[in-house]
């Protein structure tokens, strides 16, 4: 496992964003003197100074304030008790709608989000939207009455709480004020679905800070999918670091155990990708350009060890960021992941003795922007099947991962 931040030299930033990451430093004390313009008989700088040492520090005035709760009466009075309509802000410009009304309104916990965008009881310009839509700067925002739900403190967590907590500090790989790590495990969701109680958005209602803002989700990985995920812990570095991911700055290596061999050993995949939805089920489909609901979707693969010919051991690298695309791109060109229960479709194959039949994909490693300068480069380790299914088959976790020279895009 591996727990990393390369600091270097910080690209230029706004003067707000500046304001935000520098520290307090003590201004230079300059020359006693009297003040231009003071009065005969005003008190010298020396007993201004003496008053000033009495005072309580600025940053310690400022750092009570954020550690103190916000009452729970202030948060609601902020709520509409009635229909309104507000207008998209430039800062507020291509935020997700359930991000929006979390920032507009702190304390509102995640189902009640969800539930007045999904009965459609909040329009944008007139129309229903999706919690994932994103907004653009002037549109009309109709907004409900809304419920508080008031955060507790963090003293008084209840026992399932802590609980909750002290499972996420486990899966934690990397921590700092602004950015969250964990090591996802395979089974649990990132996010709540149907008839799904735990997940990982759920469980950081239990890290929200006094403000009532709770760490946010910035990207996604399949439910049975394990490692690194992202968490941004405020709202200065969830926009810095979907930016990245936008602008595909963010680096994701994956593992993943398939059977054959791919030839050749290191190659590019590109493809359109396009839903596919049944009653049963819901998956992705190779598709063509101009084919509806069709995305581009490119992920480069190299092997990096084998066993026996039968087993491949490869690192892919995707470019673009679809729904269920390594999957899907590991089917096409012949190769599915071991234990895909959706893409693994190679008739009469039979799982070696001793392998999990569960599905053998890693978030490998993550290595992104810091919002406040240098890196991010997170690692997670193989989750216990694959460590199982490495030590049956004798490959080596420490060799050389050659999707290191895959092209950047």
């Amino acid at each position: 496992m591996s727990r990393r931040i390369k600091r270097m030299n910080p690209k230029p930033r706004s003067r707000d964003e500046r304001d935000d990451a520098r520290p307090f430093k003590a201004r230079s004390a300059k020359k006693a003197g009297p003040r231009p313009g003071a009065k005969p008989g005003a008190k010298s700088p020396r007993f201004a100074a003496e008053r000033a040492e009495r005072r309580p520090p600025k940053a310690a005035l400022e750092k009570a304030a954020l550690e103190k709760p916000v009452p729970a009466k202030a948060v609601e009075a902020l709520l509409p008790t009635k229909v309104q309509t507000v207008k998209v802000t430039a800062d507020e410009n291509n935020m997700r709608v359930d991000r929006f009304l979390e920032a507009r309104f702190p304390g509102l916990s995640f189902s009640h989000i969800q539930r007045v965008v999904r009965k459609g009881e909040l329009r944008v310009d007139g129309k229903r939207v999706d919690s994932k839509d994103r907004l653009e700067e002037g549109q009309s925002v109709r907004i409900p009455p809304l419920k508080l739900d008031t955060p507790k403190a963090a003293g008084e967590l209840s026992e399932g709480a802590q609980k909750t907590l002290a499972a996420l500090k486990e899966m934690t790989i990397y921590e700092d004020d602004d950015v969250l790590v964990l090591n996802k495990p395979a089974g649990l969701a990132v996010q709540g679905g149907s008839g799904m109680t735990r997940h990982i958005d759920q469980m950081l209602e239990v890290m929200r800070d006094s403000k009532g803002q709770k760490p946010r989700l910035v990207h996604r990985i399949d439910r049975e999918t394990s490692g690194c995920l992202l968490i941004a812990k405020t709202r200065f570095a969830a926009s810095h670091l979907t930016g990245a991911f936008r602008s595909r700055s963010a680096r994701k290596t994956y593992w993943a155990l398939v059977p054959g061999l791919p030839k050749p050993k290191q190659g590019r995949i590109s493809t359109f990708l396009a839903k596919e939805e049944s009653e049963d089920d819901t998956i992705m489909r190779i598709a063509q350009h101009g084919d509806e609901g069709a995305s581009h979707a490119v992920t480069y693969y190299a092997v990096v060890e084998t066993a026996g010919n039968k087993l491949t051991w490869v690192s892919l690298k995707p470019v673009t960021g679809r729904t269920h695309q390594l999957r899907a791109h590991m089917e096409h060109i012949g190769h599915p992941i071991v234990g895909d229960p959706k893409y693994f479709n190679i008739e009469n194959w039979q799982l070696p003795g001793g392998l999990q039949n569960r599905l053998h994909l890693l978030a490998r490693r993550i290595v992104i922007p810091h919002p406040r300068g240098g890196v991010i480069d997170a690692t997670a380790p193989l989750p216990p099947h694959m460590q199982q299914s490495w030590n049956l088959l004798g490959l080596d976790a420490s060799r050389f991962d050659p999707i290191e020279n895959a092209p950047e895009e």
